[in-house]
């Protein structure tokens, strides 16, 4: 019985169709690895929109509502730090003291001020720091535990309005959420100044990366019938810059003086 063997051409068709088959498993498996890096990516980018959309929201919350102003892609605020009933504004010759309800909890914190807030005062006045004026020179202690209780300033000051509520609030130094190139950054430990900055001559600490586009803050101011709502979007991109994820959120302050 003779060996049988291939021929070339069957040799050539099996090598053909082997190609064919390793061809498309290859293409077969980059597609599901590229799969997978997408999704993982949207994740990781709606991970992040999560993670900065809280911290701007607990941020914001605690802000007092009528220090909140922008610059579009800047947002800045005061932040509240304790709140009570006053019994008396600061008085002669010393024009350093004012007496109050006791704190629930004596506020702690350098560079807090006092604020009396009244009719007819604008958001650009409670950055001013002027004498008279409804924010304070920085307070130097708070005496809990005396009646009435007092705070003392470390320098005169005269408030120049009265509160309908005779509420006194105590806050901290402005902060601000600003828009640099594809960084979204926030700035503290800066003095507040009368006309917004953007961004200001603070520290600052990175908060969001790749983002693209310009960020949008906008205030809407209270009412009689709600507080005020800060809006905020802006996209963050993938690495490759072929996706953009789009971030859009409204935040109520909480704070009513």
């Amino acid at each position: 019985m003779a060996d049988r063997g291939y021929t070339l051409i069957e040799l050539i068709m099996v090598i053909v169709l082997l190609s064919i088959v390793a061809i498309v498993s290859v293409r077969f498996v980059s597609l599901s690895t590229q799969g997978a890096l997408d999704v993982s990516g949207r994740q990781l980018r709606a991970l992040q929109a999560v993670v900065i959309s809280e911290q701007l929201t607990r941020e914001l919350r605690e802000a007092f509502p009528l220090s909140v102003r922008t610059t579009g892609s800047c947002i800045e605020w005061l932040p509240f730090v304790a709140g009570t009933s006053y019994l008396g504004r600061t008085q002669g010759p010393g024009f350093d003291q004012i007496d109050i309800a006791a704190f629930a909890q004596p506020p702690s914190g350098a560079n807090n001020r006092a604020v009396i807030y009244g009719y007819g005062t604008s958001t650009g006045d409670l950055y001013t720091g002027s004498d008279p004026g409804p924010v304070s020179s920085t307070i130097s202690n708070i005496d809990n535990t005396v009646f009435p209780a007092t705070i003392t300033l470390s320098s005169t000051h005269r408030f120049n309005t009265n509160s309908p509520a005779r509420r006194i609030f105590v806050v901290g130094d402005p902060v601000s959420i600003c828009q640099s190139g594809k960084f979204l950054h926030r700035y503290s430990g800066y003095s507040p100044t009368f006309a917004q900055s953007g961004p200001p001559s603070g520290t600052p600490e990175v908060l969001a990366v790749s983002v693209t586009g310009t960020v949008d803050f906008r205030v809407i101011p209270a009412t009689f019938q709600r507080a005020a709502v800060v809006q905020f979007t802006f996209d963050l991109e993938s690495a490759d810059g072929t996706e953009v994820t789009t971030v859009s959120q409204e935040v109520q302050i909480r704070n009513v003086p």
